[in-house]
């Protein structure tokens, strides 16, 4: 299905946001499990003192991320830059709604959402050549990284636990213990 530019941001428009494109077609994000909005609030709770409001801002299920062609995600959470949010003119702030590559977006798995995520969401933002993409799966206590390299393409890679420094905000350290569930 071939979707305008302004048929996309209509569409989503109508729905305050609420709703994700995939191949054109609206999704509306369900409601989250208290363990997926736990490990949202604990990424919070650790990236909020390390990222310099001047320089970033985060979003949880808020903006999206445009995806080429007619995908159009909102992450569980990302990293955006002040200087992506300067560079709007005052029509594309009427919708909050990103093209540029961010340099942190986050996925947690959760019951309500089941693969669908994994499957279109993590290569979509890939595509978007977005800097470090997570997929946290709180009850399996993994998280998948995907890092985007110099030559473009990723490095995927697992991690279990530990502290982990952030491939493109290297002054940034995720403990991640605290965003899985616990038993």
């Amino acid at each position: 299905m071939a979707v305008a530019r302004e048929s996309i941001l209509a569409l989503l428009e109508e729905t305050d946001g609420r709703s994700e494109l995939y191949d054109g077609e609206l999704r509306e994000k369900p409601p989250m499990s208290v363990d997926h909005n736990q490990s949202v609030w604990e990424l919070l709770r650790q990236l909020l003192p390390q990222l310099p409001p001047s320089i970033y801002q985060l979003r949880s299920n808020g903006g999206h991320l445009a995806v080429p062609g007619t995908n159009s995600f909102v992450p569980d959470l990302f990293v955006l830059p002040v200087e992506t949010l300067a560079r709007m003119t005052p029509e594309q702030r009427r919708f909050e709604r990103y093209a540029d590559p961010m340099p942190f977006v986050v996925e947690i798995w959760s019951p309500s959402t089941g693969s669908y995520a994994v499957d279109r969401k993590i290569p979509g933002y890939q595509v978007r050549g977005d800097l470090e993409i997570w997929r946290i799966r709180p009850f399996d206590r993994t998280v998948q990284i995907w890092r985007r390299q110099a030559k473009g393409g990723y490095a995927e890679s697992l991690h279990l636990e530990g502290i982990v420094t952030l491939h493109a905000l290297p002054q940034v350290r995720i403990d991640l213990e605290p965003l899985f569930v616990s038993e």
